[in-house]
């Protein structure tokens, strides 16, 4: 934290207040190791039992550090850089993305009679590195990084930023290069429109659960029945351009608005 909680919100925190979010308990915490005038503010709303039972895991902490070993130098992956933009657990994800869009640009050019199905896949591409990228079972130091104050929406951003850096070229090359029958525009809005969903969604339930309910909502309803029927569904036809940019845009704002929830563990 850059500033001093208020004498409000150490009273909240010295008494356990479920209301505060984990992000701000946790930076409060951060603050309060280098700040002599909050700890004599918290000392004065806790207990004298409170009180000792600090005092005595302080010194077991500093016993265990001091016989610890040397920490080590620190690498490019374990930068604030790439905590903050970067989570390698997402690269298997896009590269399986990568390969599942490459065998649907096969199966169209030798299945013509069947319609685009990497047009039909576009929506999902970027789903499995969004959800790798929010997930506390691809980030091994996700409790660390969610309980930082630059954790939530901004921080879930920047890696749905590299996941959607990584995933567009590549849907981009197909609709240019590998299939003509794909537009451009209805390969990436509805793949943008998918993403914004995603986060809004997992604002409520979790950026993974959301990832997967959306695919497997999407499969169903408009793969599944657009391969057994053989023509593409009207939500992707050039008419519909128009629709998922302002399905795109409203979106995005709902996830701004929704950006606390993300300073919730459960969002992972």
């Amino acid at each position: 934290m850059t500033t001093h909680p208020t004498l409000n919100e150490i009273d909240r925190y010295a008494d356990g207040d479920p209301g505060l979010d984990e992000a701000t308990v946790w930076s409060i915490e951060v603050h309060l190791e280098t700040c002599a005038d909050c700890r004599a503010r918290l000392a004065g709303s806790t207990t004298a039992e409170s009180r000792a039972l600090v005092a005595e895991v302080a010194a077991a902490v500093d016993r265990g550090i001091a016989a610890g070993p040397a920490p080590r130098s620190r690498s490019f992956f374990r930068t604030p850089v790439r905590q903050r933009w970067f989570v390698a657990a997402l690269l298997p994800w896009v590269a399986m993305t990568a390969g599942v869009l490459g065998t649907a640009a096969v199966l169209t050019y030798f299945l013509s009679e069947l319609p685009s199905i990497v047009l039909l896949l576009a929506p999902l591409a970027p789903l499995p590195g969004v959800a790798a990228a929010w997930s506390r079972r691809g980030d091994p130091a996700w409790e660390l990084i969610v309980g930082t104050p630059s954790a939530g929406l901004t921080m879930l951003l920047r890696r749905t930023a590299v996941v959607l850096v990584l995933v567009i070229p590549v849907l981009a090359a197909f609709a240019v290069l590998g299939d003509s029958r794909a537009d451009l525009a209805l390969m990436l809005l509805p793949c943008l429109a998918f993403t914004a969903a995603t986060l809004l969604l997992g604002s409520l339930v979790g950026v993974h659960r959301a990832a997967v309910g959306l695919m497997a909502a999407w499969a169903a309803a408009v793969v599944a029945p657009s391969l057994a029927t053989a023509e593409l569904p009207v939500l992707l036809q050039p008419a519909a351009t128009g629709g998922w940019a302002v399905v795109t845009v409203v979106l995005a704002t709902l996830t701004l608005l929704r950006a606390n929830s993300f300073r919730r563990v459960t969002s992972f």
